[in-house]
């Protein structure tokens, strides 16, 4: 109980004299600025692989609040059409562009583990790009996991003469995909973002608490949306952006508390 207390202790006093709740708002601008460009990519990748813009909606559907949502499917469905018109050359801008949301959360990690950035500006750049290429390629495989996963369930059920209950089960499987895509993203964030270089069984403790608390608050904040919180008769036509803001601001605070735990126990580890 005693080390519950002085954690939480530690977890606000640095929430409060570093200001990570501005620092949050920040965050949620980069977002909003990543999010298309990121979308523009995605668009262009259609032609190659066996994806629809159902199944990338499907995948962030369940934690978008649904003002924000059809801002969302309105713009991707304008990309769409346009899909003809994106040059090659074009897309490494759209990566770079793309990659400010990660560069933002970098600096942030940095000042949470109270490390200097070391690398240079190109150098720290170019690792904000791998690491946006990589979650696009992790958030692909999410997306064809279900696709194949039907097929493999279908042929184990058929070669081993395995029960219906197997279908049953099989299927539910699927909806653990999304949580442990987040989680590994969330890891290869807190492992890699920062300029000093950690193991990457301490970024385990930070990543649990970001995709648990992620999925919960934007569960609720879409609930809380959806119900309660009619934006558009406060903000007009730009109440879907004003909630696409708060969501990212819940998640800029969300990814910042979990940088903190990790922060906290590598100090702890490090004391013993």
């Amino acid at each position: 109980m005693k080390k519950m207390w002085s954690f939480f202790q530690y977890l606000w006093r640095r929430l409060e004299i570093d200001d990570y709740f501005g620092v949050a708002a920040q965050l949620s601008y980069y977002f909003i600025l990543s999010l298309f460009p990121l979308l523009i990519f995605l668009v262009s990748l259609f032609p190659y692989l066996p994806l629809t813009q159902a199944d990338v909606l499907g995948l962030v559907r369940d934690f978008v609040p649904q003002e924000s949502m059809k801002l969302i499917e309105t713009n991707l469905s304008e990309l769409s059409q346009k899909n003809s018109t994106i040059l090659s050359f074009g897309l490494i801008g759209t990566i770079w562009s793309a990659s400010n949301g990660i560069n933002a959360i970098m600096k942030t990690l940095n000042h949470a583990y109270e490390v200097k950035e070391e690398r240079s500006f190109l150098r720290a750049r170019l690792t904000a790009v791998l690491l946006t290429l990589a979650m696009i390629v992790v958030i692909a495989v999410a997306l064809l996991l279900p696709v194949f996963g039907k097929h493999i369930g279908l042929y184990l059920f058929s070669k081993l003469a395995l029960s219906s209950q197997f279908l049953s089960v099989w299927s539910a499987l699927r909806w653990l995909v999304s949580p442990l895509i987040i989680f590994i993203i969330f890891i290869g964030l807190y492992w890699l973002a920062p300029s000093k270089r950690f193991t990457c069984r301490s970024a385990i403790p930070g990543a649990l608490f970001a995709t648990i608390g992620w999925i919960l608050t934007s569960y609720a904040f879409s609930y809380y949306v959806d119900q309660f919180g009619n934006y558009s008769a406060a903000y007009g036509s730009i109440g879907a952006i004003i909630v696409l803001m708060v969501w990212f601001y819940l998640s800029g605070v969300i990814i910042i508390i979990g940088g903190e735990i990790n922060a906290f126990y590598s100090l702890k580890n490090k004391n013993c």
